[in-house]
């Protein structure tokens, strides 16, 4: 009976590790887990270059949004602590990528979801899309003064040559005195 309960025992705990090493070994040992997404600039404006980090994602992956397509990230590392022999920089887990802001992304905030290593985090209001004036023309979409503009335009002319006119006169007619 307790060589049966032994065998048992073992047994469970043998398909616990079969069931998790293959998750640990993926990521050298670790479970990798997206966090700390960071979109730099926070306000960005249609058209613009937006880059996003990632900590916990050792391989990289991809991010989404509803203002730009998806996007790759690529695992960062730096060169210097590689080249000092530091494996501690082999197993550096951020991953970084740069999207590009849709034309036609209505102004706003927007999330980011990043996939890495088979998980999901999603970070609301990651960054805010900030409307543009159509440059070149001064803002307006119309083409030229309309006919209101002009009127306002032509009275408020002739109210400043009025006033200075009853102005200049009445100061000619001080200095006779």
């Amino acid at each position: 009976m307790r060589k049966t309960r032994a065998l048992a025992a073992a047994g469970a705990a043998v398909a616990v590790l079969g069931v998790a090493a293959p998750v640990a070994v993926a990521d050298g040992g670790r479970v990798a887990n997206p966090s700390n997404i960071v979109a730099q600039p926070g306000v960005i404006a249609r058209g613009g270059q937006l880059t996003i980090t990632v900590d916990g994602c050792p391989h990289g992956g991809h991010a989404t949004s509803n203002a730009f397509q998806r996007t790759n990230l690529t695992p960062v590392s730096n060169r210097n602590d590689i080249a000092r022999g530091n494996d501690a920089a082999r197993g550096n887990d951020t991953a970084r990528g740069t999207a590009t802001i849709d034309d036609n992304a209505r102004p706003g905030p927007y999330d980011i979801t990043v996939h890495c290593s088979g998980r999901s985090l999603t970070r609301p209001a990651a960054f805010t899309v900030i409307g543009g004036v159509r440059g070149g023309i001064g803002g307006s979409s119309t083409t030229g003064a309309t006919p209101t503009d002009m009127a306002i335009g032509g009275s408020l002319v002739a109210a400043a040559v009025a006033g200075s006119g009853f102005f200049w006169m009445r100061r000619r007619a001080e200095k006779r005195i």
